[in-house]
């Protein structure tokens, strides 16, 4: 097993979930975070003073899958969350040692 950890915009969640439901890849957590990257950041004006904003709203995407279907899903998650700008995000994929489900027990 893998797990698929990836990095993208807000704004592009519900065209990565449709992606990856196409794919018949239902099983996923989602996580707002703050991050910072290759985007750096922006300067805001607030009250008449700058303020630089280094750390940027983003999702964390998890997907634990079976090794046959790590492909599929990185590449719903690309398809879904490319804009062609800065900023679209990174994936990884982990091995997965061992899982348990917890409310029978099995291993996975």
């Amino acid at each position: 097993m893998k797990v698929v950890i990836a990095y993208i915009r807000p704004e592009a969640l519900g065209a990565v979930k449709q992606a990856l439901y196409a794919q018949s890849l239902y099983c996923l957590s989602v996580t707002n975070i703050l991050g910072s990257g290759r985007q750096k950041g922006y300067v805001e004006m607030y009250r008449g003073v700058a303020t630089e904003v280094t750390l940027l709203k983003k999702v964390r995407i998890e997907l634990c899958l079976q090794d046959e279907d790590v492909d599929k899903a990185m590449k719903a998650i690309a398809k879904g969350a490319s804009t062609g700008h800065e900023g679209d995000g990174i994936m990884y994929v982990m091995d997965v040692e061992r899982g348990l489900r917890i409310r029978t027990g099995e291993s996975l």
